[in-house]
């Protein structure tokens, strides 16, 4: 048997080659352990009020010329041959007025469509944009740009990039969380992903159809073990999820399964009582409305209110605003069952001194077309709906520092394309990013060699709606 050949510490580091390189990746692999991703609340880049962001999707494609960007045009040329050409997905025909009626509101004077005439009260802290475009008027391209900045790409979503900037006040609740009331819209979680940013800061998503806050986050309580026999068994699964995350320091999904049974664990408490609706008051209950829509946008109140830094409200599943036919009767019944809420969420934030500290965004992956989409339908009712439209359209922001009671930008007198001051989503994120105290080109973060950001080399603040 050979002796073992003893070497000293310094012997070791001289032979290998590295010397005191050793050291140097020691400390970096500390280092490295030091800043793994928490929730824990950090400080924006610059002052700002805003702290928390409610984004309220109105996913589908809503027409802007039926809600926010009335235009007499059409009703001049209904049923007539618009005098400009369309470029559209499918084929589109004569002119179509909007079936509802425009009233202007509050000393601003903005104009809103019958549809959503309960935020006529709230008109004059309403800032809305008129000249949004995008890249694509595919529903689920368009939809990933909304949330991820990016058409195709594997890239995170706006919620994870704030939620890694600032944390979450609230420890025991998520950072982002998504709201639905049954069923994943277009594109289903990959709106709400964290991709290669940590796990921690993807959006945790909640049905909201069911009244029991029980049946709404399912698991949240085990009635068979007392919480210290609940805490040692996750605190065992921990630790070998951790040891088997150590083994691959990468694997995106493991990391966000670890970080997902300890936000669980920690919202059994905190969670039953942000979600029950229950507990407000009746008249704020009223205030809101019955439906599922009305009733989860006072569960986001309730969310940012206890912390939560980003809170998206979906108005359902796959696209439920996509009206191909039959506009009059599809955007009335879908405005009735939102319309009461929105108006709500901004008079209780505005009334509990919220408002200045909480981002409201309203919005649509794109529009839709200022005449009639050609369809098998023929010429009836049922024919009456518009195609996708990614030229122009409207989206609505409020409080969080935003130039309260004003219109930014315009589309053409057809309302087909933004002409004036036009807003790409690039630049919508970046001056979302600015209002929430980021500059979009400073909120980065190094994968795969590279510096990524929300906006990647684009985009542009809108200082015409910062207050």
């Amino acid at each position: 048997m050979q002796p073992c050949l003893r070497l000293s510490r310094k012997s070791l580091l001289e032979q290998s080659g590295l010397g005191m390189g050793w050291f140097g990746l020691a400390e970096l692999l500390h280092q490295t352990e030091a800043a793994s991703p928490t929730l824990k609340p950090r400080e924006p880049q610059f002052p700002v009020k805003a702290k928390s962001v409610i984004h309220i999707i109105l996913n589908g494609g809503l027409s802007q010329v039926d809600s926010f960007d009335p235009k007499p045009a059409l009703t001049k040329y209904h049923g007539k041959t618009l005098p400009t050409q369309l470029k559209t997905e499918r084929r589109t025909g004569s002119a179509l007025k909007s079936p509802f009626a425009f009233k202007k509101y509050g000393q601003s004077g903005i104009p809103i469509s019958e549809i959503f005439s309960d935020l006529g009260d709230v008109a004059d802290e309403l800032c809305v944009i008129r000249s949004m475009y995008t890249d694509t008027p595919n529903h689920a391209i368009a939809m990933f740009m909304l949330n991820c900045g990016e058409s195709t790409q594997n890239r995170p979503s706006l919620g994870s990039w704030l939620t890694y900037g600032l944390g979450s006040i609230n420890q025991n609740l998520p950072g982002y969380v998504v709201l639905i009331p049954k069923g994943e819209p277009t594109h289903g979680a990959k709106s709400w992903q964290s991709s290669f940013l940590p796990g921690v800061f993807q959006g945790i998503q909640v049905e909201t159809a069911s009244h029991d806050v029980y049946k709404m986050l399912p698991n949240l309580r085990n009635d068979a073990i007392g919480n210290k026999t609940q805490r040692s068994q996750l605190n065992f699964l921990q630790a070998l999820n951790q040891n088997d995350l150590n083994h691959r320091p990468h694997e995106a999904l493991l990391e966000s399964r670890i970080q997902s049974f300890e936000t669980a664990y920690r919202m059994q408490m905190a969670g039953s009582d942000a979600f029950d609706t229950a507990r407000e008051l009746e008249t704020t209950r009223a205030l809101y409305g019955t439906s599922d829509q009305c009733r989860q946008l006072l569960i986001a109140r309730r969310l940012v209110e206890r912390g939560v830094r980003f809170v998206q409200v979906w108005h359902g599943s796959g696209q439920p605003w996509d009206s191909h036919s039959n506009i009059a009767l599809s955007h009335k019944k879908l405005g009735a069952e939102v319309s009461q809420g929105i108006g709500a969420l901004i008079k209780d934030l505005k009334q509990r001194g919220m408002l200045n500290e909480t981002l409201v965004v309203i919005s649509t992956e794109f529009g839709r077309t200022p005449a009639i989409e050609l369809t098998e339908k023929g010429n009836g009712l049922e024919g009456m709906g518009r195609d996708h439209n990614h030229h122009g359209f409207s989206t609505v922001l409020c409080g969080g520092g935003v130039k309260a009671g004003s219109i930014f930008g315009a589309t053409d007198e057809f309302g087909y394309a933004a002409v004036e001051n036009r807003v790409h989503v690039h630049d919508l994120h970046a001056t979302i990013l600015k209002l929430m105290g980021f500059d979009h080109k400073r909120l980065t973060y190094n994968y795969a060699g590279r510096d990524f950001r929300l906006t990647d080399v684009h985009g542009n603040i809108v200082n015409g709606i910062i207050a």
